[in-house]
Protein backbone atom coordinates (compact mmCIF):
# COMPACT_ATOMS: atom_id res chain seq x y z
CA UNK A 1 0.00 0.00 0.00
CA UNK A 2 1.58 3.73 -1.05
CA UNK A 3 1.45 6.29 1.23
CA UNK A 4 2.85 9.50 2.38
CA UNK A 5 5.25 9.58 5.21
CA UNK A 6 4.79 12.62 7.01
CA UNK A 7 7.31 12.57 10.44
CA UNK A 8 9.49 10.11 12.36
CA UNK A 9 9.85 10.30 15.74
CA UNK A 10 10.77 8.04 18.82
CA UNK A 11 13.30 6.11 16.13
CA UNK A 12 10.28 3.09 15.47
CA UNK A 13 7.32 5.24 14.75
CA UNK A 14 5.96 7.39 11.54
CA UNK A 15 3.03 9.40 10.97
CA UNK A 16 1.75 8.55 7.92
CA UNK A 17 -1.17 10.08 5.37
CA UNK A 18 -3.01 7.31 3.75
CA UNK A 19 -4.96 9.84 1.82
CA UNK A 20 -8.70 9.73 3.94
CA UNK A 21 -6.31 9.54 7.01
CA UNK A 22 -3.33 9.51 8.97
CA UNK A 23 -2.06 6.63 10.68
CA UNK A 24 0.75 6.21 13.23
CA UNK A 25 3.01 3.48 11.62
CA UNK A 26 5.82 1.12 12.91
CA UNK A 27 9.22 1.87 11.45
CA UNK A 28 11.63 -1.13 11.69
CA UNK A 29 14.89 0.78 11.48
CA UNK A 30 17.27 1.45 14.31
CA UNK A 31 19.67 3.82 12.54
CA UNK A 32 19.16 7.61 12.07
CA UNK A 33 17.75 6.70 8.61
CA UNK A 34 19.61 9.57 7.05
CA UNK A 35 19.35 10.17 3.49
CA UNK A 36 16.06 7.77 3.79
CA UNK A 37 13.38 10.05 4.37
CA UNK A 38 11.77 13.85 4.25
CA UNK A 39 8.84 15.17 5.10
CA UNK A 40 5.66 14.48 2.46
CA UNK A 41 8.28 11.69 0.23
CA UNK A 42 6.46 8.60 -1.16
CA UNK A 43 6.49 5.52 1.38
CA UNK A 44 5.00 2.02 0.94
CA UNK A 45 3.41 -0.06 3.62
CA UNK A 46 2.78 -3.54 4.79
CA UNK A 47 -0.58 -4.42 6.78
CA UNK A 48 0.05 -7.02 9.31
CA UNK A 49 -3.02 -10.09 9.78
CA UNK A 50 -1.72 -10.34 14.09
CA UNK A 51 -4.85 -8.94 15.88
CA UNK A 52 -2.64 -8.10 18.51
CA UNK A 53 -0.14 -6.01 17.17
CA UNK A 54 -0.56 -2.48 17.90
CA UNK A 55 0.50 -0.96 15.23
CA UNK A 56 -0.45 -3.20 12.14
CA UNK A 57 1.10 -0.88 9.73
CA UNK A 58 4.58 -1.40 8.30
CA UNK A 59 6.84 1.43 6.94
CA UNK A 60 8.91 -0.73 4.30
CA UNK A 61 10.23 1.53 1.40
CA UNK A 62 10.58 5.26 0.84
CA UNK A 63 10.92 6.60 -1.98
CA UNK A 64 13.20 9.71 -2.89
CA UNK A 65 12.07 10.50 -6.63
CA UNK A 66 14.96 8.44 -7.83
CA UNK A 67 14.74 5.28 -5.83
CA UNK A 68 12.71 3.23 -3.32
CA UNK A 69 15.08 2.69 -0.19
CA UNK A 70 14.24 -0.25 2.02
CA UNK A 71 14.09 0.77 5.10
CA UNK A 72 13.08 -2.49 6.76
CA UNK A 73 16.69 -3.40 8.58
CA UNK A 74 15.48 -7.23 8.86
CA UNK A 75 14.74 -7.94 5.31
CA UNK A 76 18.51 -7.98 4.83
CA UNK A 77 19.17 -11.04 7.01
CA UNK A 78 16.05 -12.82 5.19
CA UNK A 79 17.59 -11.72 1.58
CA UNK A 80 21.34 -12.97 2.83
CA UNK A 81 19.76 -16.39 4.00
CA UNK A 82 17.68 -16.72 0.60
CA UNK A 83 21.08 -16.03 -1.29
CA UNK A 84 23.06 -18.23 0.84
CA UNK A 85 20.51 -20.72 0.84
CA UNK A 86 20.34 -20.56 -2.81
CA UNK A 87 24.16 -20.57 -3.80
CA UNK A 88 23.40 -17.08 -5.40
CA UNK A 89 26.27 -15.36 -4.38
CA UNK A 90 29.63 -16.26 -6.32
CA UNK A 91 32.16 -15.59 -3.90
CA UNK A 92 30.05 -18.36 -1.32
CA UNK A 93 28.57 -20.92 -4.05
CA UNK A 94 29.42 -24.30 -2.90
CA UNK A 95 28.60 -24.74 0.95
CA UNK A 96 26.05 -27.30 1.58
CA UNK A 97 24.76 -26.24 5.08
CA UNK A 98 24.04 -22.78 6.16
CA UNK A 99 23.55 -22.13 9.92
CA UNK A 100 21.41 -18.65 10.99
CA UNK A 101 23.03 -16.86 14.45
CA UNK A 102 26.06 -18.95 14.97
CA UNK A 103 27.45 -18.74 18.38
CA UNK A 104 31.02 -17.81 18.94
CA UNK A 105 31.93 -17.02 22.40
CA UNK A 106 29.69 -14.88 23.93
CA UNK A 107 28.15 -13.42 20.47
CA UNK A 108 26.67 -14.48 17.56
CA UNK A 109 27.37 -14.38 13.93
CA UNK A 110 24.40 -14.22 11.60
CA UNK A 111 25.36 -16.73 9.01
CA UNK A 112 28.02 -20.02 9.52
CA UNK A 113 28.66 -21.97 6.38
CA UNK A 114 30.14 -24.84 5.91
CA UNK A 115 30.46 -27.98 4.07
CA UNK A 116 32.75 -26.75 1.02
CA UNK A 117 34.23 -29.51 -0.53
CA UNK A 118 37.64 -27.53 -0.77
CA UNK A 119 37.13 -24.38 1.54
CA UNK A 120 36.72 -23.90 5.08
CA UNK A 121 34.03 -22.57 6.84
CA UNK A 122 32.99 -19.54 6.29
CA UNK A 123 31.40 -16.84 9.22
CA UNK A 124 28.99 -13.97 7.53
CA UNK A 125 28.12 -11.19 9.27
CA UNK A 126 25.05 -9.43 7.31
CA UNK A 127 24.96 -5.54 7.42
CA UNK A 128 21.53 -3.13 6.01
CA UNK A 129 22.56 -0.63 3.91
CA UNK A 130 20.60 2.90 3.24
CA UNK A 131 22.36 5.63 3.72
CA UNK A 132 23.81 7.70 0.58
CA UNK A 133 26.58 10.36 0.99
CA UNK A 134 28.58 12.20 -1.73
CA UNK A 135 27.00 10.01 -4.07
CA UNK A 136 28.38 6.81 -2.64
CA UNK A 137 26.22 3.94 -0.21
CA UNK A 138 27.68 4.30 3.01
CA UNK A 139 27.55 2.39 6.50
CA UNK A 140 26.92 3.11 9.74
CA UNK A 141 24.74 6.03 9.23
CA UNK A 142 24.95 6.76 13.05
CA UNK A 143 27.91 5.34 15.38
CA UNK A 144 27.60 1.85 15.83
CA UNK A 145 29.57 -0.10 18.66
CA UNK A 146 28.15 -3.47 17.86
CA UNK A 147 29.28 -2.62 14.36
CA UNK A 148 32.68 -2.68 15.41
CA UNK A 149 32.38 -5.78 17.83
CA UNK A 150 31.44 -7.73 14.46
CA UNK A 151 34.60 -6.69 12.60
CA UNK A 152 37.01 -7.71 15.73
CA UNK A 153 35.30 -10.59 15.59
CA UNK A 154 35.94 -11.25 12.02
CA UNK A 155 39.66 -10.75 12.19
CA UNK A 156 39.67 -13.39 15.23
CA UNK A 157 37.79 -15.81 13.41
CA UNK A 158 40.08 -14.86 9.94
CA UNK A 159 43.26 -15.67 12.40
CA UNK A 160 41.98 -18.46 13.27
CA UNK A 161 42.55 -20.23 10.23
CA UNK A 162 38.46 -19.89 9.11
CA UNK A 163 36.93 -17.68 6.24
CA UNK A 164 35.12 -14.43 7.46
CA UNK A 165 32.88 -12.28 5.28
CA UNK A 166 31.03 -8.68 5.67
CA UNK A 167 28.17 -8.62 3.45
CA UNK A 168 26.54 -5.66 2.79
CA UNK A 169 23.46 -5.51 1.53
CA UNK A 170 22.41 -2.18 -0.37
CA UNK A 171 18.29 -1.43 -0.38
CA UNK A 172 18.33 1.25 -2.68
CA UNK A 173 19.72 1.61 -6.67
CA UNK A 174 20.55 5.10 -6.91
CA UNK A 175 24.00 4.62 -5.73
CA UNK A 176 26.95 2.79 -7.67
CA UNK A 177 29.65 2.09 -5.01
CA UNK A 178 30.86 1.63 -1.53
CA UNK A 179 32.50 3.21 1.44
CA UNK A 180 32.31 3.07 4.83
CA UNK A 181 31.26 6.08 6.85
CA UNK A 182 34.34 7.97 7.49
CA UNK A 183 32.81 10.82 8.81
CA UNK A 184 29.94 9.19 10.80
CA UNK A 185 31.74 6.51 12.51
CA UNK A 186 35.69 7.00 11.84
CA UNK A 187 36.48 3.65 14.39
CA UNK A 188 34.23 1.70 12.40
CA UNK A 189 36.39 2.78 8.58
CA UNK A 190 39.45 2.52 10.49
CA UNK A 191 38.49 -1.48 11.72
CA UNK A 192 36.84 -2.29 8.22
CA UNK A 193 40.40 -1.46 6.55
CA UNK A 194 42.05 -3.55 8.99
CA UNK A 195 39.73 -6.45 8.50
CA UNK A 196 40.32 -6.33 5.22
CA UNK A 197 43.62 -6.13 5.19
CA UNK A 198 43.77 -9.09 7.75
CA UNK A 199 41.76 -11.27 5.70
CA UNK A 200 37.88 -10.84 5.81
CA UNK A 201 36.11 -10.61 3.07
CA UNK A 202 33.94 -7.49 2.03
CA UNK A 203 30.92 -8.51 -0.58
CA UNK A 204 28.65 -5.40 -1.51
CA UNK A 205 25.11 -6.24 -3.21
CA UNK A 206 22.60 -4.11 -4.48
CA UNK A 207 18.95 -5.02 -4.36
CA UNK A 208 16.59 -4.55 -7.01
CA UNK A 209 13.74 -2.22 -5.33
CA UNK A 210 10.27 -1.96 -6.19
CA UNK A 211 6.95 -2.41 -4.91
CA UNK A 212 6.82 -6.00 -6.21
CA UNK A 213 10.52 -6.50 -6.36
CA UNK A 214 13.46 -7.14 -3.60
CA UNK A 215 16.04 -8.93 -5.31
CA UNK A 216 19.45 -9.37 -5.71
CA UNK A 217 20.97 -7.27 -8.15
CA UNK A 218 24.88 -6.83 -8.66
CA UNK A 219 27.83 -6.73 -7.01
CA UNK A 220 28.97 -3.30 -6.37
CA UNK A 221 32.91 -2.09 -5.69
CA UNK A 222 34.02 -0.48 -2.55
CA UNK A 223 36.89 2.10 -1.51
CA UNK A 224 38.12 2.18 1.82
CA UNK A 225 40.51 4.98 2.19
Amino acid sequence: MEATILKRYKRFLADVDLGDKTIVAHVPNTGSMQSCWEPNWKCALTLSKNPDRKLPHTVELIHNGESWIGVNTGNANKLAKLWLTQNRLPELMGYTTVVPEKKIGLSRIDFYLEGHATRPPCYVEVKNVTLKLHGLAQFPDSVSERGQKHLKELIDIKKSGLRAAMLYIVQRDDVASFTPAHTIDPQYAKLLKEAYQSGVEILVYQCRMGLQELSLGQALPFELN
